[in-house]
């Protein structure tokens, strides 16, 4: 078989191990050298391929490569652009083939979420329409956990450990203090249409009284009175109340409690604000002192904090994504598969991109407790193995020890082109 290049890039949100799916990728892509020549990849996502805008990845030392395993962030930059239909946007798509085939690039890995996926399927079908061999292969990716098919996503187990470390930890200062000061406290975590990350909020605590006392999950329809007696109920009962709430909140007819009233570049409701708003209900209805946290991207930036199972994970589905384009197979998704609870243990098995794409994984209802503020065993029991494990990055002068890449651009061989 002839040797060709491959192109990798990462999109949307970036998480605490979607460099260690890079690494994955990378390395995985030099043990098949006989296949695969030299490795670019996009500067800022898909608009690096557009672009033109490449990084020549084997000007790396295989030591940072390596560092990538335990770098936050996204080495190679992200964005938030999703490809249109080709029939609309031919442009586009023949542009992607002039920027391939001028660098010889017949694998292209598309590391994300949701949208992403839906982009690597438009991208996996340019064979057929335009008539240049690729194949192309979705690396998941996305601290939601809202990609279907898989187990769980690559990126949630290291979220989902931070937030649960987070409200034990701050569950212990409020109650240290709520006898004379705060007496409620909010925190507000990412999940726009599914509570994922809000019942991971909920491992914090297991037993009559330990908080969080409410978790309020997009799932469930909002509802103030009910909350606000919930909180009530708490305080009275424990002297202070503990609240996770998902960004993506909402009441029964849709409307988000928080919503700026812009849109992202997919196209997504900009959410943010649901903890102040929540805590001004408490203060107004009950008149209690508060105070409230956003995670915001200190949730999906702490490496530090990382879960063992989501690194190895994010790295393996890394690896089997070259391992399947080696193979053949074109418009497919590693994808994890749970083999047994107890012991935990799992595999990667190939998922169809037609059935991952613009398709999203909500909690299921034998997830949520009947009351609607909390999570079940059953929950707990999925949840649990997703947060083993610590994997340390390396520190020096005190602070983690990250991957400092050159970045060195490949020449360009065409015109500009204007996205």
């Amino acid at each position: 078989m002839a040797q060709h290049n491959a192109f990798y890039a990462q999109s949307g949100g970036v998480t605490a191990v979607i460099n260690a799916s890079a690494c994955g990728v990378i390395e995985a892509c030099k043990r098949h050298s006989d296949r695969i020549g030299k490795v670019y990849a996009g500067h800022n996502g898909i608009i690096g391929a557009l672009t033109e805008d490449l990084i020549d990845v084997s000007q790396e030392s295989d030591e940072t490569i390596s560092a990538l395993r335990h770098t936050p962030g996204g080495a190679f930059g992200s964005c938030r652009y999703k490809l249109k239909d080709i029939e609309t946007h031919r442009t586009q798509y023949e542009r992607l083939i002039e920027v391939f085939r001028a660098h010889d690039i017949r694998y292209f890995f598309y590391n994300g979420g949701g949208d992403s996926a839906d982009t690597c399927l438009k991208v996996s079908q340019l064979s057929e329409k335009l008539g240049y061999p690729l194949t192309a292969i979705h690396v998941p990716k996305t601290v939601d956990n809202d990609l279907p098919i898989t187990d769980n996503s690559p990126g949630f187990g290291s979220v989902a450990k931070y937030i649960a470390t987070s409200t034990l930890e701050a569950s212990l200062d409020i109650a240290s203090m709520c006898a004379t000061s705060t007496k409620v406290f909010v925190l507000e975590v990412m999940g726009r249409h599914a509570g994922w990350i809000a019942a991971a909020g909920a491992l914090a605590g297991n037993g009559e009284g330990e908080p969080p006392h409410l978790v309020i999950f997009p799932e469930v329809a909002f509802d103030r009175a009910r909350v606000m007696a919930r909180v009530e109920d708490a305080v009275q009962k424990y002297g202070y109340c503990v609240i996770v709430v998902s960004e993506g909140a909402r009441y029964e007819d849709g409307t988000f409690l928080a919503d700026s009233g812009n849109t992202d570049a997919f196209g997504h409701r900009q959410l943010g604000g649901v903890a102040p708003t929540l805590a001004g209900m408490v203060k107004q209805d009950l008149g209690y002192k508060y105070h409230w946290a956003v995670a915001d991207y200190l949730q999906r930036a702490a490496r530090h904090l990382a879960s063992r199972t989501d690194v190895e994970q994010a790295y393996a589905v890394g690896q089997k994504a070259v391992e399947l384009a080696i193979e053949g197979k074109n418009s497919m998704m590693p994808a994890i598969k749970r083999v047994s609870e107890t012991p935990y243990e799992w595999r990667i098995e190939a998922a169809p991109l037609a059935d991952v794409a613009n398709r999203e994984k909500f909690m299921p209802a034998e997830y949520i407790r009947e009351d609607g503020f909390g999570i079940t065993a059953a929950c707990r029991q999925y949840l649990l193995p997703l947060i083993q494990g610590e994997d340390y990055p390396p520190y020096e002068n005190g602070l983690p020890k990250v991957a400092r890449l050159k970045l060195a651009k490949v020449e360009r061989k065409l015109a500009e082109f204007k996205l």
